[in-house]
């Protein structure tokens, strides 16, 4: 026993001797270590081979971007070129630092959707909405970029992926309801609230209140959307249909008939994004107390799509990926964007899965798709800024339809009654509340449910039966001594856990018959101050009643707190009983001393590996 307490000390002593040569050597390298663009591992090994499929991937990537960020800017209701800059800036920094070769960031529909709540949340606040914009960015950044190079970027696995299907699918609803007024030519609901939309829309729709010019177009952009979608899956759809609507508007001059263009909301011009600074001015600094909870909201959203969607990527290219280096590529690029006048992006899970079914290699993929935006915007931005507004309308209400996946819907309503309450709670929030707080609702109450299942540890009497195996016990007359009681503790004993284990063991000890009672620990884990204080107090009841208390299966960790705390000293070395290879010899050696303390002669005949027995 004392062997195995001073080996856990000196496994402690050597992770606290490792832990400090970490710090004395670790935290400035490691900084310098992931500042290092990951990009310029993959100039070594580069080739024509990967160059040609690079080349062909960053077409396809940057066809897809411009309508998506165009569409975007009309959701965020942001001008639109601040998210084409995004495309551009944002993501060309973003693949230099990122680890994945698929990953692509840039304008995203949840990150627009948040971020035209968040601007109406602060119109009482004298600064445009793009200044609004771009300190949140600024802040997103710094969040983002502190988590990777602090490696809490791990802590995302702890969200449930409930929260993010719930989490799209209301988005998905929010956007497509959003968007019916502008396919259809309705003025602009007065209220941003999803009943208050939605009232607005059925009576402007029954009273006739909307352009049939405008609902035309839209209706005619969507059907083509639907049937390309159908019968060409692998054509660029969106460009096509705002390729055709754009020319139509040119040919038959749609805005003489009340067509509203992009150019209404902001004229695209054909020039190259030029460097503004951090938005860090005292006017910003005085907003940064109201901004930063739902900085925190975007920040975590964009780090849980980031991760989530480079592993999925992963999968399927056999790449691995660092969550840590994604989210410091995804907080430079977000930060680069805030500096150029962009609005803060996010991982894209549509334009990302294009660059790897097109063929992308390497990250170089990205950077050639933010070079075939930048030439495409110089070049044609005229014809952009004649695309009808009820087009774009049309492609947003496409991509808003694709955001649904019933079969993970299903999923997440049918597993378990915890993710059917997560999935249910997270969707209404996000429906009816600001979606940053649906956030922090859907992530509380999954940790909660989860918090709920692990403090729950299982508390079962055990005896040793005819053949000395151990098993669970349904009544007092089945223990090997009807004095002494054998409790099999397993799962978590964490301070959540801490009052149900003890109250379980004070139950048991009612029973005036038992004078010991042997914990087998074997397969408890995470004991902590809360705990042990627990084991503590039960020590001291069981003592002063003349009763004793014996611990069995103790190792690792387990052995390691308990030792540190006292509690070894005050419950006394022969009272434990370290695991051992055979799985059930601790408890042996525990049930013949409690037999010793209440005087009764030892019928247990305990064996080491089948071998002799032990006197």
């Amino acid at each position: 026993m004392k062997r195995l307490f001073q080996a856990a000390k000196m496994d402690e002593l050597g992770d606290l001797t490792e832990l400090a040569e970490r710090r004395i050597t670790g935290i400035g390298g490691q900084v310098r270590s992931n500042l290092i663009p990951p990009l310029w591992k993959e100039v070594s090994s580069y080739s024509r081979t990967k160059l040609r499929a690079d080349l062909i991937a960053g077409a396809t990537v940057a066809v897809i971007t411009i309508p998506q960020a165009i569409g975007f800017a009309l959701v965020a209701g942001l001008p639109i070129r601040a998210v084409l800059a995004t495309a551009v800036v944002g993501a060309m920094v973003s693949a230099c630092y990122s680890s994945s070769h698929h990953l692509v960031f840039g304008p995203t529909n949840t990150i627009s959707i948040i971020l035209a709540g968040a601007v109406l949340s602060l119109a009482d606040v004298p600064l445009t909405s793009l200044e609004k914009v771009l300190l949140l960015g600024c802040l997103i950044g710094l969040i983002q970029l502190t988590a990777g190079l602090t490696k809490t970027g791990q802590l995302t696995q702890f969200i449930s992926r409930t929260v993010i299907i719930a989490y799209t699918t209301a988005v998905g609803v929010l956007i497509a309801v959003g968007q019916i007024g502008n396919l259809l030519g309705i003025d602009r609901a007065p209220s941003v609230s999803l009943p208050g939309t939605v009232r607005h829309l059925v009576s402007s729709f029954v009273f006739l209140r909307f352009g049939p010019p405008t609902a035309a177009i839209g209706v005619a952009c969507l059907a083509v959307l639907f049937c390309l979608r159908r019968w060409r899956p692998h054509w660029p759809d969106g460009l096509i249909v705002l390729a055709l609507a754009s020319g139509v508007a040119a040919l038959f001059r749609l805005d003489t008939y009340g067509v509203r263009l992009v150019r209404d909301l902001g004229e695209i011009s054909g020039a190259m994004p030029i460097f503004i600074g951090f938005p860090l001015n005292a006017e910003g600094m005085q907003l940064v107390p109201r901004i930063t909870s739902t900085a925190f909201a975007i920040a975590l959203l964009g780090m849980l799509e980031a991760v989530s969607i480079a592993k999925g990527l992963a999968a399927r290219s056999g790449q691995r990926v660092d969550p840590n280096q994604e989210l410091i590529g995804m907080g430079l690029g977000n930060l680069a964007a805030s500096a150029f006048g962009a609005m803060p992006g996010s991982a894209s899970f549509l334009r990302s899965a294009a660059n790897l079914q097109s063929g992308g290699r390497t990250q170089f993929a990205t950077l050639f798709s933010c070079f075939g935006v930048l030439v495409a915007v110089l070049l044609i931005s005229p014809l952009l800024n004649l695309i009808p507004v009820a087009a774009l309308a049309a492609y947003l209400i496409n991509i808003a339809i694709r955001l649904f996946n019933p079969t993970q819907i299903m999923i997440a309503r049918r597993a378990t009654r915890s993710d059917a309450a997560v999935f249910w709670f997270t969707l209404v929030a996000a429906l009816f509340l600001q979606l940053d707080t649906a956030i922090y609702v859907g992530v509380g109450i999954s940790l909660i449910l989860f918090l709920n299942k692990a403090s729950t540890p299982t508390l079962q009497e055990h005896a040793f039966d005819d053949q000395g195996r151990l098993t669970q016990i349904e009544t007092p007359t089945e223990r090997n001594c009807p004095q002494v009681s054998i409790v099999h503790v397993e799962g978590d004993l964490f301070f959540g856990a801490a009052d149900i284990f003890q109250d379980g063991i004070r139950k048991l000890a009612e029973d005036p018959t038992i004078r010991v009672f042997i914990l087998r620990m074997k397969n408890a884990r995470h004991l902590d101050a809360t705990t042990v204080m627990a084991l503590g107090q039960l020590l001291d009841y069981l003592q002063s009643q003349g009763r004793h208390l014996v611990i069995s299966g103790v190792h690792g960790d387990v052995a390691a707190v308990l030792r540190r705390s006292g509690l070894v000293k005050k419950i006394g070395l022969e009272n434990m009983f370290p695991a051992e290879e055979n799985a059930t010899l601790a408890t042996k050696k525990a049930l013949q001393r409690a037999q010793a303390l209440i005087g009764v002669k030892p019928e247990l005949r305990v064996y080491y590996q089948q071998m002799a027995p032990v006197r």
